[in-house]
């Protein structure tokens, strides 16, 4: 017997026995998170109040989790060893069109002890907040879609609310299999944007940060205004952020105009680094919007629960993906619909099309080479998209919800051929990967592209802070150099920091000379009070004190370099707070490597003024026991500092030829640091 039969076996074998126990006996444990909320008694009937759609109800939370993997027992309910959750909350149901099924969704707040401040936790893992989701798996029979969906976005790099698998107990009632996950918002483990506040009415606070949907309305958020696609539908876009009783009227023109420079700048096939839409959206996000929405036959993407956000003087971002229940191949068929199909491109399939701007996208040669080339690299061998991979994945994530399906179906009827359900999944996804590659055109234009020199050579993360705090903060004192390798100037427009939390995107037809610097830094008035020359631009918002992944790439996202680095070793943990910054030890060492870089307390105004490597001599490096230095011009001083940022050795010369002995330090790197009267020279220095 083959493994895939011996797999099928098993699960069904498994689900039988837990048919007939479940029949048996009334839920009492399970293998998943057991998530148990009572509400308050109504003092008219002294019953739990009912969880209506509108206004929320006061309750509390318990979530059982054994942090050893065994089993939850509902017994456990009182022993705070094994609660993941005690907590006050607020809750209603949610959705729109799940509304009519029997099982509802529901949302809820994690409140402190007074019912009022919200409760910041970690639920199931989860980074901390207080706004959830308890999905219930609506229309959807194989369960998986949603968990699925949002797992395989974050493999792809993107944020995509975090999930759990857990089983729910309402007043006592069992209620079924729900995926326990984020609620979309702005939050800095969740959208990192900015809140935007009702003050913020003039540029640059008026750039962001927003998010906004494309949706049906619901409750209180009115359409703030309406698009039109090439067939199909109107979509309706709403406020998320600011919140549309809050939204101004600068804020609400704004945000439309950045969707309207879109629309026209697609329209017209413009991708100008000036004026096109390259400058106006960030293209790697749209990009995985598709391909996600794309990839799943979504029956409701680009029309319905179709989400944008855009930081304070940054990009026009799509997404964060949500609502996928209706996808690889499953649609609302009790209702009449079906939609999802493997031969078609859901954005121009003459029902939920979306906004013009989708199709023209997918049209301009440039924007269709870089989605192929996505496409293509996700389904290779390895990869999140890769049919192997996804079926491991969902033969996993069965057996991790297997009896939990069984007690659902037993509740609710909505598991009625799990089997012949994944089955039909696992063949739609064969199919899909099939067509969309036989429907690409070739991505050889976009695969090998050419990025400048430019390499991130000194980040000050933690600034140590100063003796008049409230005056100059340590995040003013911020900065990051970009060092351009190359010998000729380069031309920075469209090249930008891809990656949420940190925005700044070079001015068109700005540049850099050959084997020179620059410096961005966090409050340009500070810099150049502190460093006696002017930075050459600001960007928004701050490094982290932690860690921070700074990505510099051109405007279709090909990545030019990147840097993550950390405030703990191996990173050098003297450029955490005490006044030193990281220095690269040399351009050509891979950056992106604790090693390749020490804690430096130099002057930035002698380092900008530095002379070209080209008129110093170090020989032999590696050396072992002397080093011989030659200059162009006298040498005043040098230093020898270790990737700690330590002092080593410091000694005055006045001679153009100097030795110096380094036999007593160990084997490793080093930083030699050259003074003349040009400037500072850094240079590596290895001791074998």
């Amino acid at each position: 017997m083959n493994k895939t039969n011996l797999f099928k076996l098993s699960i069904f074998s498994l689900i039988l026995l837990f048919i007939i126990n479940v029949k048996a006996q009334t839920f009492t444990n399970s293998n998943l998170p057991i998530v148990v909320i009572t509400t308050d008694l109504d003092p008219n009937t002294n019953q739990p109040y009912s969880i209506p759609d509108s206004p929320t109800v006061l309750g509390n939370i318990k979530i059982i989790k054994h942090t050893d993997g065994s089993r939850n027992y509902l017994t456990d309910i009182n022993t705070a060893t094994y609660l993941n959750c005690n907590s006050r909350l607020s809750i209603q149901i949610r959705g729109s069109s799940s509304q009519v099924s029997p099982k509802k969704g529901y949302g809820f707040t994690t409140l402190l002890a007074n019912n009022t401040d919200n409760n910041n936790i970690s639920l199931l893992g989860m980074p901390s907040e207080n706004d959830w989701i308890l999905n219930g798996l609506a229309f959807d029979p194989s369960l998986i879609r949603d968990y699925l969906a949002y797992n395989l976005s974050r493999q792809m790099g993107n944020y995509a609310t975090r999930t759990q698998y857990c089983e729910v107990v309402i007043n006592d009632e069992y209620m079924g299999l729900y995926l326990l996950q984020e609620k979309i918002k702005s939050d800095s483990n969740r959208v990192n944007v900015l809140k935007i506040a009702s003050t913020d009415i003039t540029i640059p606070n008026l750039t962001g940060g927003y998010i906004t949907k494309a949706d049906k309305t619901t409750g209180s958020y009115p359409v703030a205004w309406t698009n039109y696609p090439y067939a199909g539908y109107a979509v309706n876009y709403i406020h998320d952020l600011p919140k549309p009783i809050n939204v101004t009227s600068e804020q609400d023109a704004y945000i439309q105009t950045q969707f309207n420079d879109l629309t026209t700048s697609a329209s017209s096939n413009n991708s100008s680094l000036l004026n096109g839409y390259t400058n106006t959206i960030d293209v790697p996000s749209f990009v995985d919007f598709m391909v996600s929405n794309e990839f799943g036959a979504n029956v409701d993407g680009y029309q319905l629960s179709t989400y944008f956000h855009k930081d304070r003087n940054g990009k026009l971002r799509a997404g964060p993906i949500w609502d996928f229940n209706l996808t690889l191949g499953n649609d609302l068929f009790f209702w009449g619909f079906n939609r999802s199909f493997y031969n078609v491109w859901q954005f121009s399939n003459g029902d939920n099309e979306g906004s013009k701007f989708w199709t023209d996208l997918f049209n301009n040669a440039e924007f269709k080479c870089y989605f192929a080339k996505r496409f293509h690299d996700l389904t290779q061998a390895g990869q999140p998209m890769n049919e192997n991979v996804l079926n491991s994945y969902i033969d996993n994530t069965l057996l991790l919800i297997s009896e939990a399906m069984v007690r659902e179906h037993n509740k609710w009827a909505t598991v009625p051929n799990n089997a012949q359900e994944i089955a039909g999944l696992k063949l739609f996804i064969q199919n899909r990967i099939i067509w969309m590659t036989d429907n690409l055109e070739s991505y050889a234009a976009c695969s090998n592209v050419a990025t400048p020199p430019l390499v991130i050579s000194q980040i000050n993360y933690n600034p140590a802070s100063i003796a008049n705090p409230t005056t100059v903060s340590s995040n003013d004192q911020e900065f990051i150099q970009i060092t351009n390798t190359g010998s000729t100037s380069l031309n920075l427009s469209g090249i930008y920091f891809s990656q949420l939390g940190l925005t700044f995107q070079f001015p068109y037809n700005s540049s850099i000379s050959g084997n020179s610097s620059l410096y961005l830094s966090a409050n340009a008035a500070v810099f150049q009070s502190q460093n006696s020359f002017a930075p050459f631009g600001q960007y928004t918002r701050n490094l982290s004190n932690k860690s921070q992944n700074i990505v510099l790439a051109d405007a279709f996202g090909n990545i030019i370099d990147q840097v993550n680095y950390s405030d703990s070793a191996p990173w050098p943990t003297a450029a955490d707070g005490s006044g030193s910054y990281l220095q690269l030890i040399s351009t050509t060492l891979d950056n992106n490597l604790a090693s390749s870089w020490v804690a430096s307390f130099s002057n930035l105004a002698n380092d900008y003024y530095n002379l070209n490597n080209a008129s110093i001599t170090i020989y032999p490096n590696p050396a072992n026991h002397l080093v011989s230095i030659t200059s162009s011009t006298a040498i005043n001083k040098i230093e020898i500092i270790d990737v700690y940022g330590k002092l080593l050795k410091s000694e005055n010369i006045s001679s153009k030829d100097y030795t110096t002995d380094i036999s007593s330090f160990s084997n490793g790197i080093y930083l030699l640091k050259i003074y003349n009267e040009s400037g500072i020279q850094t240079n590596k220095l290895i001791k074998r």
